[in-house]
């Protein structure tokens, strides 16, 4: 079947996936309003079919996550000290110190002083946090989308666990960034179109490939990353607590689409092939943070082609998708149609985790014991 040719210009609105003036010129120009409003059409389903465990892994699943729960409030050590620039002093130590690394000569950081570093510093972790609250909102507002719309009882039960999980991501996030860090930043616009896309879509697989897969899949591998880095005891144990419940989720959306794709025509999947291109690019995107950079005084388009060079960016970058790329190919998506979601996953430079654990099974490792919470951060 020969498929039409669908340009990224069409996709993402530039034809260069690295095109940084063109990635740069997307901004939030709504940063003050309180309420976001979506506008979406899609069927709310009812089933009369309430034969529980007819999907053995989904019931699994639900019956793992019944058994998962835990309080935000008060499983976690929220009178934990942290000094937020002591420790952005001390993980800059351990890297070897300030612009380790980097000529800086001739950019604006030439005549930076230790206290522009550690404000920059500061400025990323509330950035990364808030980032990371917003998009647990989005998955809160999918799941119980996902409700309404999924035709099967034993997905809209493990679905119900997860709306329940994803309040307490949204609570235990707000919080750490109120309690403990120095200030908030709006909804990245790279971020929030992407959110938006996944609403509008009237098609429930649509809102599992967008949310499950995607958002949640590039959130567990963040998630880690952030969890390795990471000396402070508090964030890491609130990490620790979060990916547990991430990993249930990911797997929810590979167990229940792996079923639904067997039956897909090869032009169905690929409308699900470039919709999963767009979100990988759209969230790759707004890791460039270029909030922190207009709030620290200098123009993004100055500082990124230097940052950009950084060893552990490029490190950071690609390994958003470790978890993507495997459970994309365990759903058919990287050879369907062609092999053309293999082709641009291949021009992101990201082709290299397909054969690495998909998260159908790997939750079970992840998983937490909630009767002994004291392990929760190892």
């Amino acid at each position: 079947m020969a498929f039409q040719n669908v340009s990224n210009e069409e996709l993402i609105g530039r034809d260069d996936v690295n095109d940084l003036e063109a990635i740069l010129s997307v901004t939030n120009s709504d940063q003050d309003e309180a309420i976001h409003a979506v506008a979406s059409n899609y069927e709310t389903i009812f089933t009369w079919d309430y034969e529980k465990g007819s999907r053995p892994k989904l019931d699994k699943l639900y019956e793992k996550a019944k058994n998962s729960q835990w309080n935000a409030q008060t499983d976690l050590p929220w009178d934990t000290d942290v000094d937020q620039e002591a420790l952005i002093v001390a993980n800059s130590f351990n890297q070897g110190g300030f612009a380790a690394g980097f000529d800086i000569t001739g950019t604006p950081f030439e005549k930076w002083t230790e206290k522009e570093w550690i404000k920059l510093g500061v400025e990323m972790q509330n950035w990364t946090l808030s980032q990371f609250m917003h998009g647990e909102q989005g998955a809160l507002v999918c799941t119980a989308k996902i409700v309404e719309s999924v035709p099967w009882i034993d997905a809209k039960y493990y679905a119900a666990t997860q709306v329940m999980d994803e309040a307490r991501h949204v609570e235990v996030f707000s919080k750490y960034l109120d309690s403990k860090l120095s200030g908030h930043y709006p909804i990245n616009a790279h971020l929030e179109l992407l959110l938006d896309d996944i609403i509008r879509d009237s098609r429930w697989d649509m809102t599992y490939l967008g949310m499950q897969i995607m958002v949640e899949g590039l959130a567990l591998a963040a998630f880690g990353f952030m969890h390795q880095m990471t000396t402070e005891p508090l964030l890491k144990q609130l990490l620790r607590y979060v990916m547990a419940d991430e990993a249930r989720h990911v797997a929810f959306g590979v167990l229940s689409l792996q079923e639904y794709y067997q039956n897909l025509s090869a032009s169905e999947m690929r409308e699900r092939q470039e919709f999963a291109f767009e979100a990988a690019v759209r969230m790759r995107d707004r890791f460039l943070q270029q909030e922190v950079w207009e709030r620290m005084g200098v123009k993004p388009s100055e500082v990124l082609p230097l940052v950009m060079q950084a060893p552990e960016r490029s490190v950071f970058q690609s390994m958003l998708f470790s978890k993507i790329v495997p459970n994309c190919k365990k759903l058919g998506l990287l050879d369907a149609a062609d092999g053309w979601l293999r082709v641009k996953f291949t021009e992101l430079g990201v082709i290299g985790f397909e054969d690495w654990a998909d998260t159908g099974e790997e939750y079970q490792t992840m998983a937490i014991d909630t009767n002994s919470k004291s392990g929760a951060a190892a």
